[in-house]
């Protein structure tokens, strides 16, 4: 799944990093989970938001089998484990 990686970029491009480039050069950990649905998505996005943390709601552009506009990927972080953790818990691996 290619979203994953648009999520991860657009997700680290909306947070607000003084040390960017720093983290960029570095190993960020990458997780990718399962949801049920993407009201879920639409849930997170907005708790995250709520909670200052970086988060980006990634949406098809019409050049795969998706209809243009399906959300597909929420991209959280960077973020304290335990921050992600609060929103995330419930998910299972993909």
């Amino acid at each position: 799944m290619p979203q994953v990686a648009h999520a991860f970029v657009a997700a680290l491009l909306v947070a607000a990093l003084p040390d960017r480039q720093a983290r960029i050069e570095q190993a960020i950990p990458k997780i990718v989970l399962a949801t049920p649905s993407t009201e879920i998505l639409e849930e997170l996005l907005s708790l995250a938001t709520a909670r200052g943390l970086p988060a980006e709601l990634v949406r098809d552009s019409g050049r795969t089998v998706l209809t243009p506009g399906t959300t597909t990927c929420l991209g959280l972080g960077p973020a304290k484990e335990q921050d992600i953790d609060r929103l995330t818990s419930r998910l299972t691996l993909y």
